[in-house]
């Protein structure tokens, strides 16, 4: 009796990267856990994995505003000649939330682009 080995149906099309929703999940643990200088890392992944692999619309959107929202506070550290030490110290509560916000709003659109894909 021979026994079959079922293969994996492979995925057509294009698909949602693991390092992009990890990325995306990084960015605002690392952020509110006081290493936002390093979030710049997740930040840039997101925003390329997005802009290259991800088919839809919205989430390049998303990643867009999680790039920019996190760029603007990190100009304004590197510009101020009087700045704190880090980033972290330096970055207003206000700008702290618009990246954790921008970044729910990255996670809702990779789940939505994820679950529409798995329905075609």
């Amino acid at each position: 009796m021979a026994a079959t080995i079922e293969s994996r149906p492979t995925r057509a099309g294009r698909y949602i990267p693991l390092s992009v929703t990890v990325s995306a999940w990084a960015v605002p643990v690392m952020v509110v856990g006081q290493f936002a200088l390093v979030a710049g890392v997740p930040v840039v992944i997101a925003l390329v994995g997005a802009l290259r692999r991800v088919p839809d619309r919205a989430v390049r959107g998303a990643a867009a505003l999680v790039a920019l929202t996190f760029a603007i506070p990190l100009v304004f550290w590197l510009t101020r000649p009087d700045g704190a030490q880090s980033l972290s110290k330096d970055m207003h509560p206000g700008f702290v939330g618009l990246i954790v916000a921008a970044s729910a709003a990255l996670l809702v659109t990779l789940h939505r682009s994820r679950r529409s894909l798995q329905a075609r």
